[in-house]
């Protein structure tokens, strides 16, 4: 039987955070104010900090984008990927994804992030599955809304049990690589669990409970 190997995205696959750099292209191209990019940073704060309301949060971030047309979101995020994001994937990260490739394992992206950010970067990677934060389309056109749960904190562990059951894969025997105390409760779940360039905290607890502690450049 495979097992699943997870991998965040965000400070993990990737160098960067994803949200600051998205809307710091979308500021370059004159789509965001200085007020909105100042927003973000905040929630940002406030994410790393792990006191975040993500519901609150995203239904506040989401109103610009109702009506939004999904072709284009997903070609401005293709876009995106490729001229700025891409350069930001660690060699460390596509050896490890590569190693659980020989494995045999099945290879799961687990972020906060929307589909649209996470997708080109899954098709770079050659992953097998994506879970994330899935936004609602209607007639062809985002509606403003974020199905629930968001991909974060306990609704990632959600998320990532139920693909995981449907897959037929046991939650016990993956392996997750994270950044963020925010993924405690996933990383509590799995049978191996990964601290990635972790922040203070998720340093602190990988420490205290044994959990190997890798940095990725």
């Amino acid at each position: 039987m495979p097992n699943a190997a997870l991998f965040d995205m965000d400070k993990t696959l990737i160098r960067v955070n994803s949200a600051r750099l998205f809307t710091r292209y979308r500021r370059d191209r004159g789509e965001v104010s200085a007020l909105e990019m100042a927003r973000v940073s905040w929630w940002l704060l406030r994410y790393w900090l792990g006191n975040l309301d993500a519901n609150s949060i995203a239904t506040r971030a989401l109103v610009d984008y109702r009506g939004f047309k999904e072709s284009d979101m997903i070609a401005m995020c293709d876009e995106w990927f490729s001229s700025q994001v891409k350069k930001y994937i660690t060699p460390a990260a596509r050896q490890a994804v590569q190693r659980h490739r020989e494995q045999g394992d099945v290879l799961i992206i687990a972020s906060t992030a929307t589909s649209y950010i996470t997708r080109p970067l899954s098709q770079e990677l050659g992953m097998d599955e994506v879970v994330c934060t899935e936004l609602l389309v209607e007639d062809g056109r985002l509606t403003g809304e974020v199905e629930s749960p968001i991909c974060y904190g306990k609704g990632k562990l959600e998320r990532v049990t139920k693909r995981l059951d449907h897959l037929g894969l046991s939650l016990r025997d993956a392996t997750f690589y994270s950044d963020s105390i925010t993924d405690l409760p996933l990383m509590e779940a799995v049978g191996t669990a990964v601290a990635v360039n972790p922040d203070l905290r998720l340093r602190s607890e990988a420490r205290r409970r044994g959990w190997r502690l890798e940095l990725w450049q």
